[in-house]
């Protein structure tokens, strides 16, 4: 029995001679057919805005433990206003001496009022309500429970003598709740990419899957013709990184547009904190690099999908 006559596509792909009917066969030439482009653009797109959501937050928590580590609130509880004053400057004068503190600022009653007054309303300004006296501390460095305690001592020895209290509070203890719930948004950004990461790989998998079954009678054709596995992989290689490619591309576009939305209403509020979660360059160099990440993924998805499935055949 003769062997079957070979034709001169084949052979310049398996090097007997041009192939390009059995390329054509086996990958379509440059043209994005089905989901999976689409499917890819909406994964690296969510990838993207968890990514830069993830990063924002971290910022932000990062900033805000730097402002408020060294830093504690002392609050002066007195309902008579002359009696108020006279603890405040007691307070301020015994904070001044103290080792651990650099500075001390008494926050003046107007500014106090107009914190207050978008939940209590103008008759915050009246005298029916009580303001207790606050004082800004600065530390030279983060304290203890034991320094924090030292200086509440403090602070009571001064007021004694005035029939005062004060109480002094740390404001990175009381934040701490805040700290917590911008970790776990953090741990669920990082989450939402992993499953985000193993969808990608599977859709990938699954067309990478479906492409060699369609065209599993011309790769057996192909290996008879003397085409190895590694040859028949590169054919199928292409058509993967050029589809994932052009997704990851869209998908950029899309998260950065999405990223440029939400930039922009975050901004509208003029909030300080909300400022100090932006992102840097070495942030924006990360989520440059999630498409690329996702190409490499789905490349090494398809190889080994059709190397499995090659070695099935066997």
């Amino acid at each position: 029995m003769s062997a079957p006559p070979v034709p001169e596509e084949v052979g310049q792909e398996l090097g007997l001679g041009p192939v390009k009917e059995v390329t054509t066969i086996l990958a379509p030439p440059a043209r994005l057919s089905g989901p999976i482009p689409w499917v890819i653009a909406i994964l690296i797109a969510l990838v993207v805005i968890a990514a830069a959501g993830g990063l924002s937050l971290r910022n932000l928590a990062d900033n805000a433990r730097a402002d408020l580590a060294d830093a504690v609130t002392v609050q002066i509880i007195e309902a008579g206003l002359d009696d108020r004053t006279a603890q405040t400057e007691a307070a301020a004068t015994a904070l001044g001496a103290h080792p651990l503190v650099t500075s001390v600022r008494v926050v003046p009653e107007t500014e106090l009022q107009a914190l207050l007054e978008p939940w209590l309303g103008v008759s915050v300004a009246s005298d029916n309500v009580p303001i207790p006296a606050l004082i800004d501390v600065e530390l030279s460095r983060s304290a203890s429970t034991d320094e924090l305690a030292q200086l509440q001592s403090a602070l009571d020895t001064a007021l004694e003598p005035l029939g005062g209290e004060a109480r002094v509070d740390a404001q990175s203890q009381w934040l701490r709740p805040v700290y917590d719930a911008l970790s776990a948004l953090q741990y669920l950004a990082l989450a939402l990419i992993t499953l985000v990461s193993i969808a990608t790989a599977s859709a990938v998998w699954l067309a990478a899957r479906n492409a060699f079954i369609n065209h599993r009678e011309t790769v057996e054709i192909v290996h008879l013709l003397g085409g190895t596995d590694a040859q028949v992989t590169r054919i199928f290689e292409r058509s993967v990184l050029r589809e994932a490619a052009f997704g990851a591309v869209i998908g950029l576009l899309v998260g950065l547009a999405a990223l440029w939305l939400l930039g922009q209403q975050f901004a509208s509020l003029d909030s300080g904190m909300v400022s100090s979660g932006g992102l840097a360059l070495t942030d924006w160099l990360i989520i440059a690099a999630i498409p690329v990440g996702g190409v490499m993924l789905a490349l090494i998805t398809g190889r080994i999908t059709i190397g499995y499935a090659l070695r099935s055949m066997l």
